[in-house]
């Protein structure tokens, strides 16, 4: 809640107006534009309170503001006019407001170890709002990713197949992916981590930190984290979705809900399969997810989760050209409890528990001629058990922190680990390791100023000794009422996977002498916000040491999983939203456009190696998305992508070896169209509608021309 500013709030101009402006000395531009903001200001000055968040830092939210409080009643609700809601503005009784950017602001993000309103937040955070998932043309989270400029998506097949996920040039090793603040990075190989158990109709929004982020997620966070925050408070008794496309596609997705005073359950299934866009690129992928909220009393709650992915696909060259009958099926097991309880001295404690089954195949069965020599399937399982508390205390200096998490991670496999004494039915080797860590940090909230600065813990069984300790501190300062500039400074650490340290076969030879990585990181950026744009501009260096990767010395060598001595990082990042239609007054008021650029340069100590991942940088990545109706209920979005990856890879071609080659630049053109239709929703998808031909990762071309279409149905 905060006191309504007149330059904060803008009159909508039409296009007579506009005309008469582009006349105007600018004294008398200036002059004239105050005079409307201040109207406007008048006639939108008392800010309509519309509900206590309960979170710890909700009465530092009123500090120094005037606030008055409405109540309206439900006779009044009942016959309110209804309107268009945009995302940008709501229009109710006919009275214009912008509450959706107030509650854009009011949303909570785990940009530190307690949930703090984004607006407070001392970091750079991307949110992905669950309207921008419904009017974006993709089947999958990992499609999603793609349209955000600062992550890096080398997808190996379409829909979310499998797709390794990386921010600010990291690997995709190095990225923690949550579900609900529960941390499901797979220690066999991050290739993995994203087998999780959700469609996209279940998310509310998406997280993304940016940049070391160890003190909030864990050891895994090295290069940033991807918390993936499901809903809670459904909006529907019923929902269904079904899609058919091109390439066999179909897809369908249904999710019930039932509510109580004192609980919510939800249950959610999905099922996707499609023929492939080349051969042995075939698909089927199912999910389950129930999720129970319970509210036994007054500032508790119990949030229990219960999940179960599964994966087939065709895996023609995933991993080695050589191999383009290569084949997978992989599927995973989810369980959490997560409660919250008391008020100025909260304790949040969670355990979890996430098994995966991995069975790859380098000749899929049916494969003609396969050699004597082949030894058959590899056959993974791992499993990830943990527990973790955090105790928060609000005072009048702010909010302290501290927590701790156990996190066992264990693995019984054909190929990974050491020798057993006794097999295991297929499986022959194993390993497991312990991790354990303590954090402590504090949150000064002030009207300007926030400071977060903490401290964490770490040791592993895997590398006894000494805890090592990371130090955080993450500062923003509001300059002006639109103006914020931020500060941070960070260190992390990650383990190998069990994938780096045992993976040996014709093609690779893993290393258990590995060290684990560190990183030490440098940003500094603002964000302005005004009553048409918001931009963001931030700049940061990342140096790390013992940075791990698979890399080999000439093309024929096999590849080798090392300990690079040193990679630093300096990077960029711009991005803008503009509400165009806000302030052309021909346009529609719904029309939006984004922008965003980052440009990345790294520095490596590791000779003339070939890498196969790390080295293998997104250099530039451009992406514009513009947002606009067409006609009345329907809606267009369209989404460019333009990228240049560095580095390179060796060519086969029908599986002969060929030269070395860079990688090239390309660009991509999506489009999505939505036309509701009371509690229908038909949607219509037309992916790469140039029909480029591009890699994300050597070897593997991308889907071309991909069209899909489909129709949803909400019972409220």
């Amino acid at each position: 809640m905060k006191r309504l500013n007149p330059f904060t709030e803008a009159p909508r101009m039409n296009f007579d107006q506009i005309q008469k402006i582009k006349t105007l000395s600018l004294c008398d531009f200036l002059t004239k534009l105050i005079f409307m903001k201040q109207k406007r200001f008048n006639q939108l000055a008392a800010f309509r309170f519309k509900r206590f968040a309960r979170k710890a830092y909700s009465v530092f939210n009123s500090l120094h503001k005037e606030v008055t409080i409405g109540v309206v009643t439900n006779c009044v609700l009942t016959f309110a006019a209804t309107g268009i809601v945009s995302a940008q503005t709501n229009v109710v009784a006919g009275v214009e407001s912008r509450e959706t950017e107030q509650e854009l602001d009011e949303v909570t993000v785990t940009a530190s170890r307690v949930e703090l309103a984004l607006n407070q937040a001392a970091r750079l955070v991307t949110v992905i709002t669950k309207e921008e998932i419904q009017r974006s043309p993709v089947q999958s989270i990992q499609d999603l990713l793609n349209y955000a400029a600062n992550i890096d998506v080398m997808q190996r097949g379409a829909h979310g197949v499998q797709a390794d996920i990386s921010i600010r040039g990291g690997s995709f090793d190095q990225t923690a992916i949550l579900l609900n603040g529960i941390n499901l990075s797979n220690p066999q190989t991050g290739h993995y981590s994203f087998d999780i158990p959700v469609n996209l109709s279940d998310v509310e929004r998406i997280e993304i930190i940016h940049g070391p982020s160890s003190i909030i997620y864990g050891a895994s966070a090295f290069s940033g984290g991807i918390n993936i925050i499901t809903k809670k408070k459904p909006d529907h008794k019923a929902y269904a979705n079904i899609e058919a496309g091109s390439h066999g596609l179909w897809n369908a997705q249904a999710s019930g809900a039932l509510t109580s005073s004192v609980a919510t359950s939800q249950l959610s299934a999905g099922y996707a399969t499609s023929d492939g866009y080349i051969a042995n690129s075939d698909y089927n992928i199912g999910n389950l997810l129930w999720q129970t909220r319970l509210k036994p009393e007054k500032n508790s709650i119990v949030d229990v989760q219960l999940g179960y992915n599964d994966k087939k696909y065709g895996a023609n060259t995933f991993y080695s050209a050589s191999y383009p009958n290569q084949y997978d099926e992989t599927s995973s097991y989810f369980a959490s409890v997560r409660g919250e309880t008391g008020d100025k001295l909260k304790f949040i404690p969670a355990v979890y528990w996430n098994r995966h089954y991995d069975c790859f195949q380098l000749y899929r069965d049916g494969t003609p001629n396969i050699p004597s020599s082949y030894v058959g399937h590899n056959s993974h399982r791992s499993d990830v058990y943990g527990a973790n508390l955090n105790i928060q205390f609000t005072s009048k200096w702010g909010i302290t922190s501290f927590g701790s998490e156990f996190r066992s991670e264990g693995i019984l496999s054909s190929v990974l680990g050491r020798e057993m004494v006794e097999p295991d039915g297929k499986y022959t080797k194993s390993d497991d390791r312990t991790n354990i860590s303590f954090a402590l940090e504090h949150n000064l909230l002030l009207d300007r100023f926030t400071l977060t600065a903490g401290l964490l813990a770490n040791d592993n069984t895997q590398f006894r000794g000494a805890y090592k300790f990371y130090p955080s501190i993450n500062v923003s300062y509001r300059v002006l009422d639109n103006l914020k500039t931020f500060a941070s400074w960070n260190k992390a650490t990650r383990m190998p996977t069990f994938t780096d340290l045992y993976y040996t076969t014709e093609t690779h030879i893993g290393n258990v002498d590995l060290k684990p990585e560190t990183s030490e990181a440098f940003e500094l950026g603002l964000k302005y916000d005004a009553w048409f744009m918001r931009l963001y501009v931030t700049a940061y260096l990342m140096k790390g040491d013992n940075i791990i990767d698979w890399v080999k010395a000439n093309v024929d060598d096999k590849w080798e999983s090392r300990n690079i001595t040193q990679l630093d990082k300096k990077g960029i990042e711009v991005g803008t939203q503009l509400l165009l239609g806000e302030v052309v007054g021909f346009l529609p008021e719904s029309t939006v456009f984004h922008a965003a650029y980052t440009r990345l340069k790294q520095d490596k100590s590791s000779g003339d190696l070939i890498s196969n991942y790390t080295l293998n940088y997104l250099r530039d990545k451009v992406t514009l998305k513009l947002e606009h109706p067409v006609v009345k209920n329907v809606t267009a979005n369209w989404n460019f992508r333009w990228q240049k990856r560095m580095g390179g890879y060796t060519r086969y071609d029908n599986g002969v070896q060929g030269e070395f080659t860079n990688y090239t630049p390309f660009s991509t053109l999506d489009l999505r169209i939505n036309w509701q239709l009371k509690k229908f929703l038909f949607h219509l998808s037309a992916n790469n509608l140039c029909d480029t031909k591009y890699y994300d990762l050597g070897n593997v071309p991308q889907a071309g021309f991909w069209l899909i279409g489909g129709v949803s149905y909400t019972l409220k």
